[in-house]
């Protein structure tokens, strides 16, 4: 087997992300490979009881959505030494995304937290499930332990 040469950790902000971080910077330290960090904007609609989900983000929620997210990239490129060009933000479906970047940027290896989720939580969709089935390299799904 061959030495991984780009791991793009799949960051997601939510509560046990550090411990998926730490797993990608140590992957990429022991492989000598290239670090990229990628955090997806969910794109889905806002949803109003009244009128159902119509209502597409606004376009000021979005900027500020937006610059925080670049705010908490930066922070955890800086943590993990990884260069500001290594550092992505993109808007959409987050599998759909996570796969797409790394196809785009040859990545081999996608590190992922995964909640385990069951029963109807499965039912929904999970990131990592969706990235796990559609991702041409290998995925690393770390287990986060919901609190």
């Amino acid at each position: 087997m061959e030495n991984y040469k780009h791991i793009l950790l799949a960051a997601d902000f939510f509560g046990l992300g550090e411990v998926v971080a730490t797993r990608a910077k140590d992957l990429a330290d022991r492989y000598q490979a290239k670090l990229s960090i990628l955090h997806v904007l969910d794109s889905l609609p806002l949803i109003d009881p009244a009128y159902g989900p119509v209502i597409p983000f606004d376009m000021d929620l979005t900027a500020e959505l937006m610059k925080a997210a670049k705010k908490r990239v930066a922070k955890l490129g800086e943590e993990l030494g990884v260069p500001e060009e290594s550092q992505l933000i993109e808007m959409g479906s987050p599998k759909l995304e996570i796969v797409r970047i790394a196809e785009e940027k040859n990545v081999d290896l996608i590190v992922v937290g995964s909640h385990g989720r069951h029963g109807f939580a499965l039912l929904l969709g999970s990131t990592a499930n969706g990235v796990l089935h559609h991702a041409k390299c290998d995925v690393l799904a770390v287990r986060l332990q919901d609190s």
